[in-house]
């Protein structure tokens, strides 16, 4: 797979893993079959992350999908498994440099969609609401309801950093 520009384009390669499930809206993104609405910035065999969609709450918000449709961490094949940490780490000390964030909340439910899927989300000096912690969350039930409304140049620029990062320097190669 190949890494790609944002830039008004919302898929890159358009993964159909072959655990694709039909009506499972991270598979649909993942396929290129639904768009992504933050538009996606990094791509291989195992992941796929992209800019958390609208309402946008804190610039840099970013989501990581697994390709293969699974649950979470503790149902990952082997290559997911080895592969899973140092990924993340990498996508996560790319993201720091690119928002120049004190830190990179990481967060897992997996209540909406049954596909793993995390937030990365950076935590700046200022937040809005002086969210910290899981407060984080209440961020994007405020946003919905138009009380916030993360800066767009922001996101854009963001978006389009985070994405020339990844393809300049991308996460270690999938074992296999």
């Amino acid at each position: 797979m190949q890494c790609g520009l944002v830039g008004g384009a919302n898929t890159i390669g358009a993964v159909k893993h072959p655990s694709y499930v039909a009506g499972c809206g991270v598979c649909e993104i993942n396929a290129g079959e639904k768009p992504s609405p933050g538009g996606i910035v990094f791509e291989n065999d195992l992941w796929l992350v992209r800019h958390a969609g609208p309402p946008y709450a804190v610039p840099g918000w970013m989501m990581l999908h697994s390709q293969r449709h699974v649950g979470g961490p503790a149902h990952f094949d082997d290559a997911e498994a080895a592969n899973f940490g140092p990924a993340l780490q990498h996508f996560e000390r790319v993201l720091e440099e690119v928002t120049g964030a004190l830190r990179i909340y990481t967060a897992a439910m997996g209540e909406s969609f049954p596909h793993f899927h995390g937030h990365m989300i950076p935590k700046y000096a200022e937040m809005p609401f002086g969210a910290k912690a899981m407060a984080v969350f209440d961020l994007q039930r405020r946003a919905a309801a138009g009380e916030i409304q993360a800066d767009m140049a922001e996101v854009e620029r963001i978006t389009v950093a985070y994405t020339r990062a990844l393809r300049d320097n991308p996460p270690p190669v999938p074992a296999g």
